[in-house]
């Protein structure tokens, strides 16, 4: 199973296994992962599942379609390599993936 690193504001990081065809947002919610609210349940209709991707693995994972890019518009300090976790499909390819959580979801 792919291990996939959160890391808070603080530096605080938590390391989870999840299964390959699961999204980033599933495997922080049953792992409890602090600052992954998921409001909407992954069907794109909030932002409170917003990361910051790792530069290093930015170009790594799958483009953004136009959709999520005005979710993230939305969402609490948005940056280049800002995504939704829900949009983020776990794979073998992803195995060390990092991720940040932003200080607040909105």
């Amino acid at each position: 199973m792919p291990k996939i690193t959160f890391i808070d504001q603080k530096g605080n990081s938590k390391t989870i296994d999840v299964a390959n065809g699961l999204t980033v947002m599933e495997g922080a919610v049953q792992n409890n992962v602090p600052g992954i609210d998921a409001d909407c349940g992954g069907s794109m209709a909030c932002a409170t599942c917003h990361v910051y991707v790792e530069d290093s693995w930015f170009n790594k994972i799958s483009k953004a379609e136009d959709a999520e890019n005005d979710m993230i518009d939305m969402a609490y300090n948005p940056k280049k390599n800002s995504r939704l976790s829900c949009q983020i499909i776990v794979s073998d390819e992803l195995d060390g993936l990092v991720v940040t959580t932003p200080e607040k979801q909105t």
